[in-house]
C-alpha cells in the first residue's frame, strides 16, 4: 500500500508542497485544486494547516499561495545532512589558499545565513577574528553570503522571508533597513555578479560572496571571503573573481544550472 492510500491527508499535503515547489511563484488556490484533483474543501483545509505550520504562505491580496519559511528550513536541513559540505569544503580550502583570507560556505536557513564550512589559509600575516563559525546564523540581509543567494530568489519568497518589511535587523550603522532598500541592494549585486558587505556585520571587515545553483537553477549555497578593509591587498573585484570561480565549480559538481551567461 502507498503512503497516500494509508494516510490520504499526509499524501495530499505532500502533493501540495511538491506542486508549489515546482512552480516559479505563488499560485491561486483554484489552480492547485484543479491541477491536483483535490476536493476544494480538502485543499483549502490543507492550505490552512500548512500555512499555520509555516510551510505555505498565503498572499490574500493576490489570493495565491507559495512556499513558506518552514519549507526552506527542511530543504536547508537536507543540504546540511547531504553532500554539500563534502563538495564545498575542498573548494573553500582552495579559495582560502588562493586569496590568503578566511572563506565560508553558507546556505539560507529561513531569513538567516547558516555557515556550513569555514576554512583559514595556511598563512595569514595578520590574524583575523570573526563572529562567523560553523553553525553560526546571521541575518541574510546583512551578510554577503546570504545576499548573494537572496539576489536570485523570487519577490514572493523574499516577502515570505522578511514579512516585517518596515524594519530589518541591523548590527552596525550599515546595512539595509527596509525591504525596499534590500531589494535595491540585491538588484545592484545581481547585476554586478557578486555581493559585497562592508562593515555590516563587524566594523573594519569586508566580505565578498557568490552563489552556486542546483539542477533546478535554484540558488543553493554561497562561498564568501572575509578580510580586513585596512589590510586589503586589492579591490573587491579582484577577490570576486576567485569567489565566483569556486561557486561555478560547486555548481558543476552538483550538476547545477546557473542563469544564462552567469559564469
Amino acid at each position: 500500500m502507498t503512503a497516500s492510500s494509508t494516510s490520504p491527508a499526509v499524501g495530499r499535503a505532500l502533493d501540495v508542497l511538491l506542486f508549489l515547489a515546482a512552480r516559479p511563484g505563488p499560485v491561486p488556490g483554484a489552480t492547485l485544486v484543479r491541477e491536483l484533483g483535490i476536493p476544494r474543501s480538502s485543499a483549502y483545509h490543507l492550505l490552512t494547516v500548512l500555512t499555520e505550520r509555516g510551510f505555505v504562505v498565503h498572499y490574500p491580496d493576490q489570493q495565491r499561495y507559495g512556499l513558506g519559511v518552514a519549507a526552506f528550513e527542511v530543504g536547508s536541513a537536507y543540504l546540511r545532512h547531504g553532500s554539500l559540505e563534502h563538495l564545498g569544503r575542498p573548494l573553500a580550502r582552495r579559495l582560502a589558499a588562493r586569496t590568503g583570507e578566511i572563506t565560508h560556505l553558507g546556505i539560507l536557513h529561513g531569513p538567516d545565513t547558516l555557515y556550513l564550512v569555514k576554512e583559514r589559509p595556511a598563512r595569514q600575516p595578520v590574524p583575523v577574528t570573526l563572529v562567523t563559525d560553523v553553525g553560526v546564523r546571521l541575518p541574510a540581509s546583512l551578510t554577503a553570503n546570504g545576499r548573494s543567494i537572496l539576489a536570485h530568489v523570487s519577490a514572493a519568497q523574499l516577502r515570505a522571508l522578511f514579512p516585517h518589511s518596515s524594519s530589518l535587523v541591523t548590527r552596525t550603522a550599515h546595512g539595509p533597513r527596509t525591504l525596499a532598500a534590500l531589494r535595491a541592494l540585491l538588484a545592484a549585486e545581481r547585476d554586478r555578479g557578486y555581493a559585497q558587505e562592508d562593515e555590516m556585520i563587524t566594523a573594519g571587515m569586508q566580505s565578498v560572496a557568490a552563489c552556486a545553483f542546483d539542477h533546478t537553477g535554484t540558488p543553493i549555497a554561497a562561498f564568501s571571503v572575509t578580510r580586513r578593509i585596512d589590510r586589503a591587498s586589492g579591490p573587491a573585484e579582484a577577490i570576486a573573481e576567485p569567489v565566483r570561480e569556486a561557486a561555478r565549480r560547486l555548481t558543476v559538481a552538483m550538476s547545477g544550472t546557473a542563469p544564462a551567461g552567469w559564469f
